[in-house]
């Protein structure tokens, strides 16, 4: 989600600052990179381990949401050509599965945005054991629509969004943003999704899964 359908890591970076500045403390892009993809709470202990900031990860993550679910409430931040994507899939009636590490409370602030079905299930990070970089989050949003990994397909934008996705055997496009994602088997990328359609993905990541399929 954040990042990859919607721009909403500046809203994450800015609740960080907040929080690590009313503390007394400096945040710096570099440590808020770190973050990026990770599960809320690795991001917690991360922001604790590097600030003067005492709260328990558990209270840095209630406040770092606070923060971005008010943002996002006012405006849906969409990166480009993720809505239209979005909505050409759903056309053709293939189940979409929401897989983000932010918690429900978040991630049904953009299920809300978008039409009715548009998603047959979300997975969030409150409701797996392990976060990205586990396959456990794209293992399970594949079982939710009763699909075999290689027999889906992940957009990611994020080292543990991708990693995730390619340990899980789902062939992904990743779209990098905020960070440098490098090369990894099992993945292919792209600049934007603008003016990209299902059809597209598809064609990009048929190498891929040549490859993964079972002979």
């Amino acid at each position: 989600m954040d990042g990859t359908l919607v721009d909403t890591e500046p809203y994450w970076i800015a609740a960080e600052h907040e929080l690590v500045e009313e503390y007394g403390g400096v945040w710096t892009e570099e440590l808020a990179h770190l973050c990026v993809g990770n599960a809320l709470l690795v991001s917690a202990q991360l922001i604790r381990d590097n600030s003067p900031v005492t709260l328990t990860p558990e209270a840095i993550v209630d406040r770092l949401l606070e923060g971005v679910i008010a943002q996002m409430r006012e405006h849906v931040p969409w990166r480009p050509g993720a809505r239209e994507l979005l909505e050409d899939i759903a056309a053709q009636g293939i189940p979409q599965v929401l897989v983000t590490m932010s918690y429900a409370s978040f991630a049904q602030v953009l299920v809300d945005a978008c039409p009715p079905g548009t998603f047959a299930s979300i997975v969030t990070g409150d409701q797996v054991t392990q976060g990205k970089p586990h396959p456990e989050p794209y293992l399970t949003a594949a079982a939710t629509v009763d699909a075999a990994p290689q027999d889906c397909l992940a957009v990611e934008d994020s080292v543990p969004g991708s990693t995730s996705a390619v340990a899980a055997g789902v062939p992904t496009v990743v779209v990098p943003h905020i960070v440098t994602v490098p090369p990894m088997d099992g993945a292919v990328q792209t600049d934007s999704l603008a003016g990209l359609l299902l059809a597209d993905l598809v064609a990009a990541v048929e190498p891929v899964r040549r490859v993964a399929r079972p002979a």
